[in-house]
């Protein structure tokens, strides 16, 4: 069974404060978004590649035989904190919920610093300067720096959607259509009613 994400629980926290309270009394922002980045790339690396991510979720593995391709995966490609957390987790029958960690481990980075993280849907690739404004209209709003991360979604015609947190703020062309719709139909027949009883009241 490959990795699958899912929400942060109690177990997931758990490690997540023990890596956070690792990599701060390292005593520096850097170690701390390190470890962020890596758990990501870790988890990228198993998005693309299914044979890697059964190898992280497998229960049938020999703890020993994992753990050595561990050392010589990632070895010198990512810090020995985070390789060695990785070790732990395989120690403890925990790798398959790397998902959930990262996520815990993530929004602690993210209340930090005073970080949100939001994701940018748009109908076709938006440019560097585009993505700079949302960014900088968002710091404004929210008060916090916000991590941008843009997507293409080919299902939209126009517009754009914002997913911050649970939060879906819906500024698409085919949700802005379907509101004018919407209203026309509802103010077209309050119109119509208010018409008629104009006539009747008239006696036109």
């Amino acid at each position: 069974m490959p990795l699958t994400d899912a929400q942060p629980d109690a177990l997931a926290e758990i490690y997540a404060r023990s890596l956070f309270e690792l990599a701060e009394a390292k005593g520096d922002r850097a170690q701390i978004e390190s470890c962020a980045g890596e758990l990501e790339d870790v988890l990228e690396l198993a998005r693309g590649n299914p044979r890697f991510s059964e190898f992280l979720a497998s229960r049938v593995l020999p703890v020993g035989q994992r753990s050595t391709s561990l050392e010589k995966i990632f070895k010198g490609r990512i810090s020995d904190l985070t390789l060695r957390f990785l070790q732990i987790l395989n120690e403890k029958g925990r790798l398959s919920h790397l998902p959930p960690i990262h996520a815990a481990y993530d929004a602690l980075v993210q209340r930090k610093f005073g970080r949100v993280e939001v994701d940018v849907y748009t109908a076709s690739p938006i440019s560097a300067d585009e993505l700079k404004a949302i960014r900088d209209r968002l710091q404004a709003k929210l008060g916090r720096e916000p991590i941008v991360h843009p997507y293409v979604d080919n299902h939209m015609l126009g517009g754009v959607k914002l997913q911050i947190g649970d939060t879906l703020i819906d500024g698409s062309l085919a949700t802005r259509l379907r509101k004018f719709r919407d209203q026309l139909a509802t103010d077209g027949t309050a119109e119509l009613r208010a018409r008629v009883e104009r006539i009747i009241e008239d006696g036109d």
